[in-house]
């Protein structure tokens, strides 16, 4: 049996009131008197009453929702930023649809279809690791689209992003290796084809030149873009570890490469950081139970997140076209524990 829906006339034959004055009593407009905003609001609740949104949108023209493209939503990191984004759009009364690429550009130019044609009134996007053609973004920006890039993003985009200080982050990171005595420091990260993996393999190097660390091509593992598994993982470390002059520590460029290189460490009854020390980014909240716990670059994800909704529904709601947009870099923070602790002196 199909229950009809409580309308705004219903509420207005109820109460005594026009449609128009019930209509912006529940819209708090500034124009109603406070008490009959009360009457009106209690009322409402007291039959259930809740607004159509599809009625709302095509009214006011706008969905108040926007479109989230992620690249893997079960990513610790990700996840706080989508923490992140609805903390903001929930504020300003806005509702979130996400959809996750899992690092493939097809599935990139299907998601930002299909959040068209939700009518969403704005994207926020990192863009997937095998996407080297924006075409399908940068098309529907220059149509006059809000859209904001966090975390990784796209150069030649001119609108607001918001990143990490990923070099000063993987500076960080190395050099306190550097200090604590180790020398073969071997650099782990996925391909080089975004900007975030150029930039933390750009402090490293930086790092390794002021302690007057040679750079090492052999000591640059590469993973492909694309879903790691821990047996890709496995055979690159078996090959590192048995070179002939074999790294004493590692900096790993993600959250998914420094937890699974803690697992190879201990599956692999590797002594850390006797045999080899442990640094990189990761913003696991269980880092610090690991055996020994893990030194850990973290990221300010939820913030991150916050601020690029924020810039988003300011496109959204600006009265006007808006032409000076702005980067914001968010820094990490050094997170030192026992798996870079000094190393030992060998006789």
């Amino acid at each position: 049996m199909k229950i009809e829906a409580i309308t705004i006339k219903d509420i207005a034959k109820a109460l005594g009131l026009s449609t128009s004055t019930i209509s912006r009593a529940i819209r708090n407009h500034y124009a109603i008197n406070p008490d009959t905003r009360k009457l009106v609001l209690d009322y409402a609740k007291k039959v259930n009453y809740y607004p159509n949104p599809i009625a709302q949108s095509l009214r006011e023209k706008r969905s108040r929702s926007i479109g989230i493209i992620i690249t893997e939503i079960a990513n610790n990191f990700f996840s706080q930023i989508i923490t992140g984004i609805e903390s903001a759009a929930q504020e300003e009364g806005y509702t979130t649809i996400i959809s996750q690429t899992a690092e493939s550009y097809e599935r990139e130019v299907l998601t930002t279809q299909f959040l068209e044609s939700k009518l969403v009134d704005g994207i926020l996007v990192c863009v997937a690791t095998e996407t080297k053609d924006f075409s399908h973004i940068i098309e529907l920006y220059n149509r006059g689209f809000p859209i904001v890039c966090f975390d990784r993003v796209i150069e030649e985009l001119d609108t607001h992003k918001v990143v990490v200080d990923n070099t000063k982050g993987a500076y960080d990171g190395v050099t306190h290796l550097a200090d604590n005595g180790y020398r073969k420091i071997a650099f782990i990260s996925f391909a080089e084809s975004l900007p975030i993996t150029r930039d933390r393999l750009n402090g490293y190097k930086k790092a390794l030149a002021e302690h007057g660390i040679p750079y090492r091509e052999d000591y640059l593992i590469r993973f492909p873009p694309g879903n790691l598994t821990y047996k890709d993982l496995e055979q690159k470390m078996d090959k590192m570890m048995k070179m002939k002059n074999s790294p004493d520590a590692v900096f790993l460029s993600s959250d998914r490469l420094t937890t699974n290189f803690a697992r190879y460490c201990r599956l692999r009854n590797i002594k850390v950081p006797d045999q080899i020390a442990i640094a990189g980014f990761s913003n696991l909240d269980v880092s610090d139970i690991f055996n020994p716990s893990l030194t850990v670059v973290k990221q300010p994800a939820f913030e991150l997140g916050e601020a690029a909704a924020q810039l988003l529904i300011s496109m959204i709601e600006s009265k006007r076209p808006i032409t000076e947009f702005e980067t914001r870099v968010l820094h990490t923070e050094l997170i030192i524990r026992e798996s870079s602790a000094k190393r030992k002196r060998k006789d």
